[in-house]
């Protein structure tokens, strides 16, 4: 399965979802895409087995993800400070991907029916989620 983190600003959620990935499914290959240099380097660290960046970086992963894992803001034309351009979001959108996306408020957007959960409880969720796609 080509698993796909997106993230931007500085990575904290990338870098948190990879390190629980690989700490819970040691043989998944993950690539991580940052917005910023910044974002892709925080997710290498975290253990990423691949790492690029940039909107066409973005693009690319997209077309062969299997599935991409990233903050609700991606899929929204301008959130995070203006780094998530439009085409970022049109390829996280289109993509014949399955996507599992991280509710946040941060980006101006209330998703109805959301608990305000902690970022720990939202990323034993994506474990969840992904355990379930794996069977």
């Amino acid at each position: 399965m080509n698993v796909v983190i997106i993230d931007a600003q500085g990575g904290g959620m990338g870098k948190a979802i990879t390190e629980s990935l690989k700490r819970n499914f040691p043989s998944l290959q993950l690539t991580c895409v940052g917005t910023n240099a910044l974002a892709t380097s925080a997710m290498l660290h975290a253990g990423a087995d691949h790492g690029a960046t940039g909107e066409n970086a973005i693009r690319v992963c997209c077309e062969t993800a299997d599935l991409i894992i990233c903050p609700i803001g991606l899929i929204l034309a301008d959130a995070m400070l203006g780094e998530v351009t439009s085409g970022i979001a049109i390829a996280i959108g289109k993509s014949r991907a399955h996507r599992i996306l991280i509710p946040s408020n941060r980006c101006h957007t209330t998703i109805a029916g959301c608990q305000n959960l902690s970022m720990q409880d939202l990323i034993q969720d994506v474990n969840h989620k992904v355990r379930l796609l794996l069977e």
